[in-house]
């Protein structure tokens, strides 16, 4: 990875999930539905698709 590049995950945890990660894990919001969410991940698909298709050489890293 390289120098600055942030990981960005999206995902449902429990309470315990995030007990599990830690203090390392800096950053998660509750949400009490989430409708949403498949239209999210495509969403966040389709941008990292377009981006592969920007830069062929981010296509050729592991996700």
């Amino acid at each position: 990875m390289a120098d600055g590049e942030r990981i960005i995950a999206i995902g449902l945890l429990t309470a315990d999930d995030l007990g599990r990660l830690g203090p390392a894990f800096r950053r998660a919001y509750a949400v009490d539905d989430a409708p949403c969410f498949a239209q999210l991940l495509r969403a966040i698909d389709e941008a990292d698709r377009e981006l592969k298709h920007e830069d062929p050489e981010r296509a050729s890293r592991p996700d």
